[in-house]
């Protein structure tokens, strides 16, 4: 429960569940806020959602919760980064839904003529009124004065403001807001490239009104460049090793070329003058000023061709080209002053940016459609959905959804299509393009020669195995007539057990007892492991397997586990004992946040222990010891640190019960070596979550980061996706309290 991001007591308690509808919450929520009919989720709350970076959700195809369990070890990075996880309930379409089947625009529908201005996009009089553009600006022409930002328009996006707490150290251009209609025009536009820092400019350029270069100077940053952003920037690590100008030379420079009435141009100029930590009072922003619905957004590159025919941003450049980017900016202001709104409405931006999107589509089926998409070919092509995703819902405010992976994730064509080999290639263009995009989707695999291999096909039984010999303690030797019914109150005090059977086969009685709960079984070994019980000194010990050797380093990992971070286990309470009754009796408790008592999922009723979360781990220590010895109702308590959050206890309550089916126990098993290609799996495993602790360490500040394992195979108990979330503000590259 963190000041940023919190979820319900209920859903951190028993069996930590959620539904698709759910995750779509959140994600929608995260990626649109109040827009669009996007709702604060009903699971969880999200706190300064404006303040989000962006959301980047992460898929590892075709792996399940099993896959997690079975390789927990390899999965380092994984599970003590990421605090929050969450069974997903199945869904046999839920790739479907997350990716979209894209948006069901028919190309023979698309408007003719619509690729340059002309008289067949003109708007009727009684329609420009319902213009975004007339209804702000309305529909006679005025002077430039009438299109610079108010100071409260330049609060409200972000402009860097004199006095600003944030705009500290800033330094200001020192011109006056005695602008006139006959003010200046400067075109000005950054690149920036991703320092430890943040965004720092890399290169500046400065154009004056009849578009003559002023300024086109290469910037060093002060902090050590984490990406260079090449693609878009067109900087490079070779092309800054020679410069020696630093940010506050250019700020000296700008300060001594702008006039006192000077009117800066550009395109989201707020992220231009933040990277410059400069201030300045006369501002028009191209992106502002020919204004749509909801608070989208045109980019520059579609404005420069439709309303000034020029094409700009090209794809066979090396980066944006900042002076052509900053006249660019300057010629539409000047068209649009010129002009009047009324001109600029008639265009019709809309429905031109429809066509091109349409045309766009066209010429994307008509490239995929003889090789097939894998994508969609693995999924058969199902029924259209009921209600479109919510990567249709980002394509409605402008922001362009970022999808990389080795299939063909996009199949509308207006989202970025990126189709890699390796996963490598998949991590290089993450770590380049993810910095640059609001919304990204990221899909990893093992590959499909271990998605279709016997291993995949095996897991469930493996994994099932383990967890019930994790289960399961063998006690003994005990005398030949040995009270049983002593012996299973005495266990019983460490936990629920869900079966007890006597040993036979050899010389002296043993006892295998199979307990619900992994700290019960822990417990027992801990605790009784040389007691007398029933009149015999005993040994307990787990089974001894092959999987089992690594069981001890297995416990401690999970023990070390983010998600137990402050809980503890408390075993051998009455029945009788009420949650009310338990408040009271722990009450005394200090930093004592949430108490969790178990219980059967068939019939109802709570079980002997329960599970206290506590606001600071050292208050999780100390209750250890006030616990362990602490008699409750006549009954002596015994507790230790937790190993199984809520849903993992109950993962393995279905795995058990699962077709009725109970876990064979083995005291010996013949000892296999590792299959050469089951070896390999797990060096794949380690790699990929190296890849993702890559991912995750390149990722901005304020960002929401999901996990999925989507696999949705008929597995019983494990098919479930597992979801986790970067939610740990202690992290570099988390979550302040201001930002969720």
């Amino acid at each position: 429960n963190r000041e940023n991001l919190t979820w319900s007591a209920a859903l951190l308690g028993e069996g930590s569940e959620i539904s698709q509808e759910q995750l779509y919450e959140l994600l929608k929520y995260a990626a649109l806020g109040k827009c669009h009919n996007a709702a604060q989720p009903s699971w969880c709350h999200v706190y300064h959602q404006r303040h989000l970076a962006g959301v980047v959700v992460v898929v590892l195809h075709e792996m399940s919760q099993l896959h997690f369990y079975r390789f927990y070890l390899q999965f380092k990075h994984l599970r003590k980064v990421f605090r929050h996880r969450f069974t997903l309930t199945p869904s046999a379409n839920f790739p479907v839904s997350l990716y979209g089947e894209g948006t069901n625009l028919k190309p023979q529908n698309t408007p003719q003529g619509l690729t340059s201005p002309s008289s067949e996009c003109i708007t009727k009089s009684s329609d420009l009124q319902c213009d975004p553009i007339i209804q702000r600006y309305g529909e006679k022409k005025q002077g430039l004065t009438s299109y610079t930002l108010t100071l409260e328009e330049q609060k409200r996006n972000d402009y860097p403001i004199e006095g600003s707490p944030g705009c500290k150290g800033y330094i200001s251009t020192e011109c006056d807001q005695q602008r006139t209609d006959s003010s200046p025009l400067f075109g000005l536009d950054c690149e920036m490239c991703l320092t430890a820092k943040g965004n720092e400019v890399t290169r500046v350029s400065l154009v004056d009104a009849r578009g003559r270069c002023l300024l086109n100077e290469l910037v060093r940053p002060e902090s050590t460049v984490v990406n260079y952003r090449t693609r878009f920037s067109g900087i490079t690590k070779k092309m800054l090793l020679p410069v020696k100008t630093r940010l506050s030379d250019i700020q000296t420079r700008l300060k001594k070329m702008l006039p006192h009435d000077a009117v800066l141009v550009g395109h989201s100029l707020n992220s231009d003058l933040q990277a410059l930590e400069m201030i300045h009072p006369s501002v028009i922003d191209t992106s502002l000023l020919f204004a749509r619905s909801e608070g989208r957004r045109f980019k520059l590159k579609f404005l420069a061709k439709a309303v000034l025919g020029k094409e700009i941003q090209c794809e066979q450049k090396l980066g944006h080209d900042p002076t052509e980017d900053a006249r660019a900016a300057l010629e539409l202001a000047q068209f649009f002053i010129e002009q009047g709104p009324t001109k600029v409405a008639e265009l019709n931006l809309e429905m031109l940016l429809t066509a091109e999107k349409l045309a766009e589509v066209s010429q994307n089926k008509a490239v995929l459609q003889p090789q097939r998409c894998g994508f969609q070919e693995q999924l058969n092509e199902p029924p259209p959905l009921s209600r479109p995703c919510f990567l249709d819902c980002l394509k409605v405010t402008g922001q362009k959804p970022l999808l990389l992976g080795r299939q063909g994730l996009d199949s509308s064509g207006l989202c970025q299509r990126n189709l890699s080999t390796s996963n490598k290639q998949i991590l290089q263009r993450a770590l380049e393009d993810v910095p640059l995009s609001k919304f990204s989707i990221i899909q990893f695999s093992l590959g499909p020669e271990y998605i279709a291999s016997h291993l995949h096909a095996g897991l469930h039984e493996k994994v099932r195995s383990k967890l019930t010999d994790m289960l399961t303690i063998y006690a003994g030797p005990f005398e030949e007539n040995f009270c049983l019914k002593s012996v299973k109150k005495e266990f019983g005090r460490c936990g629920p057990i869900q079966s007890l059977t006597v040993v036979t086969e050899t010389f002296q009685p043993y006892v295998c007892i199979q307990y619900e709960v992994l700290e019960a079984a822990q417990l027992a070994v801990e605790s009784l492991n040389g007691a007398e019980v029933a009149g015999s000194c005993i040994k307990v010990q787990r089974p001894v397997t092959a999987a089992m050797l690594d069981c001890s380093v297995l416990i401690k990992e999970l023990e070390l586990d983010v998600e137990n971070e402050g809980v503890i286990y408390v075993a051998g309470l009455k029945k009788s004992l009420t949650e009310t009754d338990l408040q009271e009796e722990f009450s005394q408790l200090k930093d004592l946040e949430t108490l969790f008592l178990p219980k059967d999922l068939q019939s109802g009723k709570h079980r002997n222990c329960c599970f206290l979360k506590f606001q600071k781990s050292q208050s999780a220590m100390d209750a250890l010891e006030a616990i362990n010895g602490w008699t409750m109702k006549g009954s002596e308590l015994r507790s230790r640190n937790a190993l199984a959050p809520g849903h993992l206890w109950r993962w393995i309550w279905q795995m058990n019960h699962s077709d009725g089916k109970q876990g064979k126990h083995i005291f010996y098993e013949q000892m296999e070596q590792l299959s050469d290609s089951e070896q390999d799996l797990r060096k794949k495993v380690k790699k990929l979550d190296h890849d993702i602790k890559k991912l995750y360490r390149s990722l901005q500040n304020n960002t929401l980061c999901v996990v999925l394992f989507p696999d949705t195979a008929d597995q019983g108990g494990g098919s479930c996706p597992y979801v986790m979330d970067k939610n740990e503000k202690t992290q570099i590259r988390s979550l302040s309290p201001s930002a969720l």
